[in-house]
Formats: C-alpha cells, sequence, structure tokens
C-alpha cells in the first residue's frame, strides 16, 4: 500500500428540504386549510478515527464528499426525511487543517475520535407552521438551508512512542528492522527511506511502536533533499533516539546538523528527550570507536551509546534506555527479568538474528 500522509479535499453538509404549499382538499371536508410539511434536515460531515487504517492514499482517488440533501415537505403535514450523515474514516492521527493550513480544526488522536466538522442545514417550513388566526390560509413556505462547505487539509501525524532520527544513510532503517518486525528497504545509499516506518519493539512486558523517518540534511526545513514534512510524524513521540553514522568523518557536526533541522522545524521537537546513539561502530576499530564516541558526547553535550544494528552490539541497551522513557511517559511500571540481560532476541519479536 502507497503511503500517502497529506491530501486536500472538499466538504459540503447536505442542504436542508424545503417545505411544502399544500392544502387539504377532501370530499365533504368544508375548511381543509393548509397541510403542507416542514423539510428534512441535511446530513452531517462526521470525521471518525480507526485504527486500522495507516495511510491517506484513499484520497487520492476520492476528493469530493458531499453529505445527503434532506427531502422535502410534502402534502398532509408529512415531513421530509432527514438526510443521512456522511462518515469519513481516517486514521488514527489525523488532523484536519484549514484550507491555509493556518489553523489545526481537528486532531483525531485516539481509535474511535469523531468529529462532526460541517452541519446539515435546516428543512424549510411548511405553509402550516405559518398558520393563524390573520392568515388562515398562508400560500408560501420556506426553502431548505444551504449547507455549509469547506476545503480542508488531513494531515497524518504517526502514533509512535518512539522516533529515530539522523542523516540519511545513518543505519536508522536497519535498525528498525533488527529490532522489530518491520522490514523497510535497506540500501547502501542516502535516502533509502522515501516514507516513514513503523515496527513495534517489546521490552519484558512493554510493547511500543518506533517510527523511523526519512534522513535530515542540511537545508531540509528550506525544501533540500525531501525536506522536513516527515518530522510531523515524531511530534507524538515520548522519546528521540538520534543515530550518528560512526563513519562520518566529523560526528560532531553531523549530530549538530539534525540537531540545527530540529530546531528550524519547531513543533516542540528540540526539547524531546533525546538519546544519542554511535551507529555502524561493528566497522569500527577500538581506538576510533573511542575517538568517535569522544567527538560525539563533546558536541552533544551527553553521553552517547554505541549500537549496531548489523552485529546486535549495544541493542539491548539502546532498547531499555527507550523503553525507560516511554514506560514513564505513560505511567507504567517496565518490569525487566535480568537474566536476559543481553538476550535481544528474548525481548524482542522478529529481531535479526546474525
Amino acid at each position: 500500500m502507497k503511503f500517502l500522509d497529506q491530501a486536500k479535499i472538499y466538504l459540503r453538509a447536505g442542504d436542508g428540504g424545503n417545505g411544502c404549499v399544500g392544502f387539504r382538499r377532501e370530499k365533504f371536508i368544508e375548511f381543509g386549510g393548509p397541510d403542507g410539511g416542514d423539510g428534512g434536515r441535511g446530513g452531517d460531515i462526521v470525521f471518525e478515527a480507526a485504527r486500522n487504517l495507516n495511510t491517506l492514499i484513499d484520497f487520492r482517488y476520492a476528493q469530493h464528499f458531499k453529505a445527503e440533501r434532506g427531502q422535502d415537505g410534502s402534502g398532509k403535514n408529512c415531513t421530509g426525511r432527514d438526510g443521512q450523515d456522511l462518515v469519513i474514516r481516517v486514521p488514527v492521527g489525523t488532523e484536519i487543517l484549514s484550507e491555509d493550513k493556518e489553523e489545526v480544526l481537528a486532531d483525531l488522536s485516539k481509535d474511535g475520535d469523531r468529529l462532526v466538522l460541517l452541519r446539515g442545514g435546516n428543512g424549510g417550513f411548511g405553509n402550516t407552521h405559518f398558520k393563524g388566526p390573520s392568515n388562515q390560509a398562508p400560500d408560501y413556505a420556506n426553502p431548505g438551508q444551504i449547507a455549509p462547505e469547506a476545503w480542508v487539509w488531513l494531515r497524518l501525524k504517526l502514533i509512535a512512542d518512539v522516533g529515530l532520527v539522523g542523516l540519511p544513510n545513518a543505519g536508522k532503517s536497519t535498525f528498525l528492522a533488527s529490532v522489530t518486525r518491520a522490514r523497510p528497504k535497506i540500501a547502501g545509499y542516502p535516502f533509502t527511506t522515501l516514507h516513514p516506518n513503523l515496527g513495534v519493539a517489546q521490552v519484558g512486558e512493554l510493547e511500543f511502536v518506533i517510527a523511523d523517518i526519512p534522513g535530515l540534511i542540511e537545508g531540509a526545513h528550506e525544501g533540500a533533499g525531501l525536506g522536513d514534512r516527515f518530522l510531523g510524524h515524531v511530534e507524538r513521540c515520548a522519546v528521540l533516539l538520534h543515530l550518528i553514522d560512526g563513519t562520518e568523518e566529523d560526528v560532531g557536526a553531523a549530530y549538530k546538523t539534525v540537531r540545527d533541522e530540529l530546531k528550524a522545524y519547531g513543533g516542540g521537537l528540540i526539547g524531546k528527550k533525546e538519546i544519542v546513539a554511535l551507529n555502524k561502530i561493528d566497522a569500527l576499530d577500538e581506538d576510533t570507536r573511542a575517538e568517535k564516541l569522544k567527538a560525539l558526547a563533546k558536541a552533544s553535550r551527553k553521553k552517547p551509546l554505541m549500537l549496531s544494528g548489523v552485529s546486535g552490539e549495544g541493542r539491548t541497551v539502546a532498547l531499555r534506555e527507550l523503553a525507560k522513557i516511554v514506560a514513564v511517559a505513560r505511567g507504567e511500571n517496565l518490569v525487566i527479568d535480568d537474566e536476559d540481560e543481553d538476550d535481544i532476541e528474548e525481548t524482542t519479536p522478529g529481531a535479526w538474528k546474525p
């Protein structure tokens, strides 16, 4: 299934039905009087979050959505039928934005969340509604109310607990594949990942979702490379795992480049909890590891982890550190069997085995 995280659609609620001008005409009934019924109410536009959806691809092929119009009233004081509501199902984590993208109209962040975005028009009154002592035979009725319409943007932000960030080819997809059942495309060239990938990792009894987004380069906030639009998928994360390619000549500069892009993007990413890790250490000797680790610690002002998605070294430590932060964010207790300290396969289903 093709991944799509933004779509522009047209919405229109149902117009109200027209009121009826009618008079009772029956044999032997001398004073029939008006009997025109009211029009029915138009249908609403309703959005509903569904957990079994994970992309907005359906909205590439259908961009116009109109709710049913209310039925017109009829004689014998019959009120028209109300129009049916149009329920539009979207993935959990979908935001609804105004046409200019300046205002967030709704954020459907939980499964089953429902929102009536546009209300249908009211039905018009039939002429029965207007009869009175001074006008016993009104010959007019109200038309149905015109329903509102709008163009809106749908923007999907994936619901993940951990976000992987880093430069292109930093080993994010390899790490995701090694600790979850996800199978993202992995290759030895930059920008192999063209859209976000999700995987579920497990530490002890705690399961959490990891999101791998396309790599950032200098100037991403200005549109360089794939830009920074995919950073929206890690805005909801409890913690960021910042992977630095250990084979980079200047690991400190690589770290600062990504941090500058996170700051330029905004969305609260720069203030999120961050774990920094020197990746691809399987390709480094002991002296080089120490040198790179020292440079990265100086640039990040943190104690970096060392890991390798290929050899598995350091994966257990990284996962446990992530799990601790996720557990605190959820308000849960993390229970880990210390006997399995170095056995990543015991704590992570579908992990890569050397």
